[in-house]
């Protein structure tokens, strides 16, 4: 679980590929302080394992189901990921609940900027429509976020000057894909809620 705050922007080192899919080496500076072998990562929004550590480097493998569910397929070396240690029951859940399990891929479609704010619209798949609400919680690229405008197959979100310069989205350009995290709340609410016909 996680809270949807990076702690960190960390840089893939290397990429190799393996029956089981890709091993990930991704290089951090601070957060490698904290992480041992076992722990859980959200690396752009998705959960891993952290399976090796060797020096400033951690490494997780990526399964072939993660590959087709995100957007770590595409992820090469130097790219940039947003990183995330897992919550422990005594930290503050400052931003939402954050499980770390993409619902989707969505694409970059417009960028604006208000002075030092920006405006980033993302379209995503129709099966996301009924878990998003304007003012709800989404996360992208496991980044804490809420819906400033809605419309059907695209959301908007209002990034403040902090994130955009602590996180990768201030490198991101239109489109550019994006993992997506529906809120969990409204996830179980439609599991628990009776189905209407």
């Amino acid at each position: 679980m996680f809270t949807g705050l990076i702690k960190e922007i960390g840089i893939l080192k290397s990429v190799e590929t393996n029956p089981e899919g890709k091993l990930l080496g991704i290089k951090s500076k601070d957060l490698i302080k904290e992480i041992g072998i076992d722990d859980s990562v959200s690396i752009n929004g998705a959960c891993q394992t952290v399976v090796k550590i060797k020096g400033d480097i951690f490494y997780v493998q990526a399964v072939h189901v993660t590959l087709e569910k995100t957007t770590f397929g595409a992820l090469r070396p130097s790219n940039q990921v947003n990183l995330e240690l897992s919550l422990r029951p005594m930290d503050r859940l400052g931003g939402h609940f954050v499980s770390g399990h993409v619902n989707g891929v969505g694409q970059i479609s417009k960028i604006t900027s208000q002075g030092k704010n920006y405006l980033i619209t993302v379209k995503y798949s129709k099966d996301l429509e009924k878990y998003i609400i304007p003012e709800g919680s989404i996360a992208i690229d496991g980044i804490s976020l809420t819906v400033a405008y809605q419309k059907r197959g695209e959301l908007t979100v209002s990034i403040i000057p902090h994130t955009y310069e602590k996180t990768t989205l201030g490198s991101k350009k239109v489109g550019d894909k994006v993992n997506l995290e529906v809120d969990l709340l409204a996830k179980y609410l439609e599991k628990l809620l009776p189905k209407r016909t």
